[in-house]
């Protein structure tokens, strides 16, 4: 009878005891499920906003330029705004990364060096005069429900990663232009807006930016609507197409953009004809095509500093955001403030 019993007691044991031994997912020493929670409180813990101390730079007087009013605000929670309005939240973290880096030091760069520009305000909202931002409720609004919560995050985790952090050039805060795409070269500062070139501003080379929209467009003017633009801002402006030179590409920077270019009686940059064109970059081709004149454009932005298509090509290949970085400045350190 007592043998029925311990036959009875083993298969039991066999039947039960056995499978859960061997069926357990353990992950050195802890279950698979209190893993997984570990985990999961390590990527909350990678997005929540580092409080770092930056003194005097602690908070940002922001001037919007719409309205006139200046918002104060806490300097990473600023460029939360900024990184969100100035790069696509699909690009690579590690680009992202670069352009939360960047923007830092644009934004100190702008309050040590233009203190007098807006007044009571440290710096702009206007893109076109400082660096562009959206609120949080702005920007989440315009993405599709299913990705705000995930961009967001990424957003926070490149402002939180570089935290503290700025670009400089032999100790001093660099001036960290940046750009949407530079047709696969950057431009110096010098041909753009003229004056000395900045030593850490310097033409390099991006592979891979052929791939985004931004790398290529066309613009088409009939010869009355080119013939108008550049009136509107010469007024002793003439050209007859009959010429077989009345249009002709001069001189090139570096680069490869154009640096002076005849139009009719003129002799223009390449800086000008693209504002007065509204070309997308100075770095373009020029056709005569019947009674148009068409203008073939490579790069998007004045080329100058960080290019942002170019951060993200080169993060795809597998480059971190310090190395972006010190591939589009020329010399510089990751210094913390």
């Amino acid at each position: 009878m007592k043998k029925i019993y311990v036959i009875l007691i083993i298969f039991i044991f066999c039947t039960f005891a056995i499978p859960i031994i061997f069926t357990k997912n353990t992950v050195s020493g802890k279950d698979v499920s209190e893993t997984n929670e570990i985990q999961e409180e390590n990527v909350i813990q990678e997005v929540q906003m580092i409080d770092y101390d930056y003194k005097q730079y602690d908070t940002i007087k922001l001037l919007h330029a719409d309205t006139g009013e200046i918002e104060e605000l806490p300097l990473d929670t600023y460029l939360l705004g900024v990184v969100s309005a100035e790069m696509p939240a699909n690009f690579e973290q590690e680009a992202l990364n670069a352009q939360a880096l960047v923007a830092r030091t644009y934004t100190i760069y702008s309050i040590v060096h233009n203190q007098d520009k807006h007044g009571e305000a440290d710096i702009c909202d206007d893109s076109n005069c400082c660096q562009a931002w959206i609120s949080k409720e702005d920007r989440m609004a315009r993405w599709e429900e299913a990705e705000r919560e995930s961009n967001w995050r990424k957003i926070e985790v490149a402002v939180n990663t570089t935290a503290g952090r700025i670009i400089t050039y032999n100790g001093e805060v660099i001036d960290a232009f940046f750009h949407s795409n530079s047709g696969g070269t950057t431009e110096a500062p010098v041909n753009v807006w003229g004056g000395t070139n900045y030593p850490y501003l310097q033409s390099v080379e991006t592979a891979g930016e052929d791939a985004y929209s931004q790398y290529s467009s066309e613009v088409v003017l009939t010869k009355e609507e080119l013939q108008n633009k550049i009136l509107a801002k010469h007024s002793d402006f003439t050209i007859d197409y009959n010429q077989s030179d009345c249009i002709q590409i001069l001189e090139y920077t570096e680069s490869g953009r154009v640096k002076t270019i005849k139009i009719g009686n003129l002799n223009l940059s390449g800086v000008e004809v693209r504002s007065t064109l509204g070309l997308k970059s100075a770095n373009f081709e020029v056709t005569i095509d019947g009674d148009n004149i068409k203008f073939a454009v490579k790069g998007y932005g004045h080329g100058v500093g960080m290019s942002q298509t170019g951060a993200d090509s080169m993060a795809k290949s597998g480059s971190n955001y310090e190395e972006i970085v010190k591939h589009f400045y020329t010399g510089v350190e990751i210094t913390e403030m």
